[in-house]
């Protein structure tokens, strides 16, 4: 019989955005980690890549049921609006299904109250019916309170996702941080929000511990593609070894 992590395995894995955002990625790289996106248990949720790999991610995907996705104003997060909704316009136009745009959290933290809202409303504008994500580098905040001031601006500038982290800073997903973003998402009345954890998660175990904390918030229903993922690169591998390990099908 499957233990409990091997069954929180089976749930995770299509739940994943699998991750590559290396200066050094080619299309050759692109192009086998979406060779990776469907197992022999299933499809993760989408590939993640950097803009110019949008269109070598479609053909390699194509006909599938995996998402592309990709980023704008990222890293470094500026407070750029109409720059950051540019990235967004021509990522849509490229085929992206899903953008993950960082939010100018920096500016934010610097007392410019607003300003990420307005971001986030012109990349919403600029994704049409695309699916955004909202990078709010929780890493960089030390307080949960202004994480989610920050992250009420993201939901009122239309983001359909609130995303942990880049990667790029340390800390990068915590369980604190998921926390308060999903008081947020809980609080958003009238609208249908997710959580993306992304930083740090590579275990099956790490990413339970938030799988378990979405249901505890939520009930375990809610925890599909729609509302939930997970932005990795290693975790993959980790889910299908614990879930071969327990023998779910």
């Amino acid at each position: 019989m499957p233990d409990d992590l091997a069954l929180a395995a089976a749930r995770i894995l299509p739940l994943v955005d699998l991750t590559t955002l290396r200066d050094d990625d080619t299309d050759a790289v692109v192009t086998a980690l979406c060779g990776r996106a469907t197992t022999p248990r299933g499809a993760v949720a989408a590939v993640c890549v950097f803009p110019r790999f949008v269109p070598t991610a479609r053909r390699a995907l194509a006909g599938g049921p995996v998402r592309v996705a990709t980023v704008a104003n990222f890293p470094a997060g500026d407070d750029d609006a109409s720059r950051a909704a540019d990235e967004t316009r021509r990522a849509v136009e490229a085929g992206a299904d899903e953008v993950d745009v960082v939010f100018p959290w920096r500016a934010f933290l610097d007392g410019a109250r607003g300003r990420g809202e307005a971001l986030v409303a012109a990349c919403r504008a600029a994704a049409g019916a695309r699916t955004l994500k909202v990078i709010l580098e929780s890493g960089a905040f030390r307080d949960p309170t202004a994480l989610a001031a920050a992250a009420r601006e993201a939901v009122a500038g239309g983001a359909d996702f609130l995303k942990t982290s880049t990667g790029r800073r340390e800390p990068g997903a915590t369980l604190e941080a998921a926390r308060a973003l999903l008081e947020v998402v809980a609080a958003a009345r009238g609208r249908d929000v997710g959580l993306k954890v992304s930083g740090g998660v590579r275990t099956t175990a790490q990413a339970a511990a938030y799988l378990a904390l979405a249901d505890a918030t939520f009930g375990r229903a809610w925890a599909g593609p729609r509302h939930l993922r997970f932005g990795a690169s290693a975790l993959l591998d980790d889910l299908l070894a614990v879930a071969a390990r327990g023998g779910t099908p």
